[in-house]
């Protein structure tokens, strides 16, 4: 009887060492923290399979730590048995959103400081980017701003600053 060998490729075409699965078992594990860290919102949003959806809910009111340990090992056994790859991406999205919203926030604090210091071209250039803006509006809550950090008073007038930027920010028809 003639056995076919391995330059043929029949009998190892499937093959995964033992370590190339272990990996695959942790990342999928690692997968499954992340989806821990989200939102109900942002779960919803991925669309789980039933069975994950529910380990992961249950895993969020475990207090133990091994037994989460062990509660995580059993969502990345449920997560053999699909296609991982939407899940990631949908993370992905998530994530790259939350650090979008932060570097807006950053941007928009920055605005609020550079026009409290004095920059009147950030004024001019807020205006020209931004048409929902209204000057007489910026212009005062600037002027109150400045008002409040020269006396030393509460940053009340710097928070509506604040918000108004975000407001303005928000209601952009091109986004």
């Amino acid at each position: 009887m003639k056995t076919k060998g391995i330059a043929e490729g029949f009998y190892f075409m499937d093959y995964k060492s033992k370590t190339y699965k272990k990996r695959e078992a942790e990342s999928l594990q690692v997968l499954g923290e992340k989806l821990l860290k989200l939102s109900s919102d942002q779960l919803k949003e991925i669309r789980l399979p039933e069975e994950i959806d529910r380990a992961i809910t249950f895993a969020k009111s475990i207090k133990q730590r091994i037994a989460l340990r062990r509660q995580l090992q059993y969502i990345g056994t449920l997560m053999r048995k699909i296609d991982p790859e939407p899940i990631q991406e949908a993370i992905e999205n998530i994530e790259q959103g939350n650090y979008m919203k932060a570097m807006e926030f950053k941007e928009t604090e920055t605005w609020r400081d550079r026009l409290i210091s004095g920059d009147t071209a950030l004024v001019t250039e807020l205006l020209g980017k931004y048409p929902v803006a209204d000057r007489q509006q910026l212009t005062q809550l600037v002027r109150n701003a400045r008002k409040e950090k020269e006396q030393n008073k509460p940053p009340r007038s710097s928070r509506a600053l604040f918000r108004y930027l975000r407001t303005i920010r928000s209601e952009q028809p091109d986004k």
